[in-house]
């Protein structure tokens, strides 16, 4: 099959121009679409790492994970606490227990399993959700890491309880069974590098025990799952314009993007459950982040979105819509059709909008 996607390519103004006047119809945001999107993003989110670590090395991917998810800490952690009802409880505990729940959200299997006030365990099982599937062989022990020191090392000073750190047990990343270990308070402050250490073969001193997650009704918690999978979209790709700079995120992203989206085309459009050409599917799937979607067809097939749910256009390197972008351009290749943006995240247009034809 040809390579049949034009990439940001710019429509001449009379194809622009020549839909003004026709009638769009909004998409609606469907459960169904969210369950798309979190498969979607999920495996994207794998890629991403693959591809990093393919292409530009170990070291440079870790420094993003690093800031992927200190980032994702300082946004998500403290509110994150008041939302699961943990900011009474003892720090090594509040943090023990809000891995367990806020992961167990998102879908992924994480067990509590207590020691004392000081000292909580966490106990992360396979098959590890980030590192998903046979990927888990392909991803270095310094990335699993670069995730603990970027979120669990940065729990105590958000707490202001510089004592307060992680010790890291086992590592699936590493053959071990599971990403284990434990929050402690020690009786004196931690030096930075001591925030995060890991300490092969501690076993914890018991079973799991049962942690009830929040009643909170299928709706909500259908698009927490949501929510999960595509705030690690919304991190680490600005995270990758920030530590590899914007020409090799976009030359790594691009890529990644079509291939995932190439790769599970279909399983994401089984999970839609639309009839229609690609425009209107695309529409759904733009309509399940919560974003208004609008779609015409004069010809053509139009899609525009009128916002970006998932990063904010006026503080994200354009590098950021081309890898994202990349992951339609996938799917137009499994359907040898031509996709074309003709509005640019740097053009100041009040939406997004794509051409297929």
């Amino acid at each position: 099959m040809k390579n049949s996607v034009q990439s940001l390519a710019d429509c001449d103004n009379k194809s622009v121009e020549s839909v003004n006047d026709v009638e769009w119809s909004t998409v609606d945001d469907t459960s169904a679409a969210w369950s798309a999107l979190g498969e979607l993003y999920h495996r994207f989110l794998t890629g991403l790492l693959l591809g990093m670590v393919t292409r530009v090395g170990v070291e440079p991917a870790a420094r993003v994970v690093f800031r992927t998810f200190r980032n994702q800490h300082l946004e998500a952690f403290k509110p994150g606490l008041e939302k699961l009802g943990l900011a009474d409880e003892p720090d090594a505990v509040a943090c023990a227990k809000y891995h367990v729940l806020s992961n167990s959200l998102g879908g992924v299997h994480v067990e509590w399993i207590p020691e004392s006030e000081t000292k909580s365990w966490v106990r992360y099982l396979p098959p590890r959700w980030i590192f998903d599937g046979t990927a888990v062989c392909g991803i270095p022990t310094e990335l699993s890491r670069a995730m603990l020191r970027g979120w669990h090392g940065h729990n105590g000073i958000s707490l202001g309880n510089p004592r307060l750190g992680f010790v890291a047990t086992s590592q699936t990343t590493d053959g071990q069974p599971g990403l284990v270990g434990y929050y402690i308070e020690e009786d004196h402050d931690l030096d930075p590098d001591d925030r995060v250490r890991f300490r092969p073969g501690e076993r914890p001193p018991g079973s799991a025990a049962d942690l009830p997650s929040p009643s909170w009704d299928p709706v909500r918690l259908a698009k927490v799952e949501r929510n999960y999978a595509m705030n690690y979209i919304h991190t680490i790709l600005p995270a990758m314009t920030e530590e590899l700079g914007p020409g090799t995120t976009r030359a790594v992203a691009s890529v990644v993007g079509r291939q995932i989206g190439m790769q599970f085309h279909s399983a994401v459009m089984d999970a839609v459950g639309v009839d229609g050409g690609l425009g209107v599917r695309l529409g759904h799937l733009f309509a399940g982040h919560g974003d208004r979607c609008e779609v015409a067809q004069i010809g053509a097939e139009y899609v525009r979105l009128h916002s970006w749910r998932l990063f904010d256009p006026t503080s994200v390197d354009a590098a950021v819509f081309d890898g994202w972008n990349a992951l339609w351009e996938g799917f137009a290749l499994m359907e040898d059709r031509t996709l074309t943006v003709t509005q640019r995240l740097d053009s100041g247009a009040p939406y997004f909008e794509w051409v297929i034809s």
